[in-house]
């Protein structure tokens, strides 16, 4: 048997064979620590030895320079000690199927997770971790985000040898029984690409700036009024802590890339740390595209994606959710067709270009009923779904507009709520719940039998998609076909030819 992914080989590991993280690492996790110790007990001793005064205050002031020494020292090789021993005692394995991560000095933990449960796989590289060459390996199992596994860290080529191995068992790879446990890293076929203006641009022309400027206007007329700069100069912490956000988004996004190979969709992203994202086929959710109104005049929308395992997870800025940050209606079409190949409507472009722009019925969309103007008067026209035989649209929002889109066989569970002025007016709330992420699906102010109906409906499309759904393994072989049937003594039975006709295409949602 061929191998299906060209490239540099790996070996998944027998039971009895483990491995190291590179011996390099505790100086990368460490180093913070290290120089944090330097600074704060030697930063008085430096002052004290150049200006000729004793310290004015901090852990050093008055010391002796032996003595800030010897307790500079004792804590750098406490650290070092501390991380070298974390080092020793932490290894790893994958089999065919677990993954195993053995960690820990004084209490050990012992962790093992299914490769078929693994929603997602990331190469990151810190700043520190890319001038040696290295990557952290981090995965997510399906379980609300709580255990993400970490290997931190590897040489990038073997980051991402790894990757594939673990990539390839959750795929379902047939392995060659000449060479067992091989396997090897997929290629990408570049789908787009975000340059830094639109990156630069999306964060300018948002809503930090919208929050940015009423707050200096706000520090500059309270200064005027009291007529005292002071009060305008105390600002200036709140205005640094801005400029760190508008860095941290825009080298969170820098580079944005996005590419198709056979393991999932891969995200590439960031400046100063890098990540390699890699989402499986089939482990997406709910899409959720969304879109405010300073990007309005640029045409531009925000991707966001539910992948179990992710959760509501803020740490990185939200950038693990976030499969578009700024792209135009066909960058958002190319991105929705790789995570969701088949909308299961024959225009599909007309279709999402309605749920995304509103307002009315157009193409399917049903809206709130005219008594919602008494609670919605704004928006109640916009806020609409759309079943099509794959999934479920929920549009809402005129200001802030979103569309959610779940796949039929996501569905988790499905509810309807009504408040008494809701009862009065005979509407109620749909809401659809997925696993826990940024996307919470929700159809507000529909008529109530709509809502009864579509509850019903719903939960109809979703038993029945969650029946006929594909397996989880995406490359694994088809079941071999059943022997044949036991021949028949008495005269023969003519029985019709399997049919010919070809399996019902996919509708690719950027081809329009």
């Amino acid at each position: 048997m061929s191998d299906p992914y060209p490239g540099t080989t790996f070996h998944t590991d027998s039971p009895d064979t483990w491995h190291r993280v590179h011996p390099v690492s505790p100086l990368v996790r460490g180093w913070v620590a290290v120089a944090a110790v330097l600074f704060i007990f030697g930063r008085n001793a430096l002052d004290s030895l150049f200006t000729g005064r004793p310290g004015a205050g901090g852990p050093s002031a008055g010391a002796p320079p032996a003595v800030i020494a010897v307790v500079v020292g004792a804590a750098v090789v406490v650290f070092g000690a501390g991380f070298f021993l974390s080092w020793r005692f932490t290894r790893y394995q994958v089999t065919d199927d677990h993954v195993h991560i053995n960690s820990g000095v004084i209490f050990r933990q012992q962790r093992r997770a299914r490769i078929d449960r693994v929603q997602s796989i990331d190469v990151v590289q810190p700043l520190v971790a890319r001038a040696f060459g290295l990557a952290e390996l981090k995965f997510d199992v399906a379980d609300g985000g709580r255990s993400a596994f970490r290997l931190s860290f590897l040489k990038l080529d073997e980051a991402k040898r790894l990757r594939a191995a673990i990539l390839a068992r959750a795929a379902g790879v047939a392995v060659d029984p000449g060479e067992p446990g091989q396997v090897a890293e997929a290629p990408e076929q570049h789908v787009l690409a975000l340059g830094p203006g639109r990156i630069i641009g999306a964060t300018v022309f948002s809503s930090l700036s919208i929050v940015t400027l009423a707050v200096l206007g706000a520090a500059i007329a309270l200064a005027a009024w009291s007529g005292e700069p002071g009060v305008f100069i105390g600002s200036i912490p709140i205005f640094l802590g801005f400029g760190a956000s508008y860095w941290k988004a825009i080298t969170g996004d820098y580079n944005f890339r996005v590419a198709l190979s056979p393991d999932g969709v891969r995200l590439h992203y960031g400046m100063l740390e890098t990540r390699a994202q890699t989402i499986p086929p089939g482990r997406v959710q709910a899409v959720g595209i969304s879109q405010g109104p300073v990007w309005r005049p640029f045409g531009w929308y925000r991707v966001h994606v539910n992948v179990a395992g992710y959760g509501d997870d803020r740490s990185d800025h939200g950038n693990r959710t976030v499969l578009l940050p700024a792209g135009t209606i066909d960058e958002v079409m190319a991105v929705l067709s790789l995570v969701f190949p088949d909308p299961g409507v024959d225009n599909p472009f007309e279709v999402f270009a309605a749920g995304l722009r509103g307002p009315g019925n157009r193409h399917g969309f049903v809206h709130s009923p005219p008594s919602a103007r008494w609670i919605d008067p704004f928006a109640w026209r916009y806020n609409a779904y759309r079943a099509t035989s794959t999934a479920l649209l929920c549009r809402h929002g005129v200001i802030f507009r979103r569309l959610e889109v779940v796949p039929h066989e996501r569905t988790q569970s499905l509810s309807l709520r009504q408040g008494p002025l809701m009862a009065a007016l005979g509407l109620v709330d749909f809401e659809l719940h997925s696993t826990v992420g940024p996307i919470k699906p929700l159809v507000h102010h529909v008529a109530l039998d709509a809502g009864r109906r579509l509850f019903d409906e719903q939960a109809a499309r979703a038993a029945t998609a969650r029946r006929i759904h594909s397996a989880e393994h995406w490359l694994a072989p088809p079941p071999p076909p059943a022997g044949p049937p036991p021949p028949v003594e008495s005269e023969s039975v003519e029985t019709p030819a399997p049919s010919s006709a070809p399996p019902h295409a996919q509708e690719n949602l950027h081809g329009h």
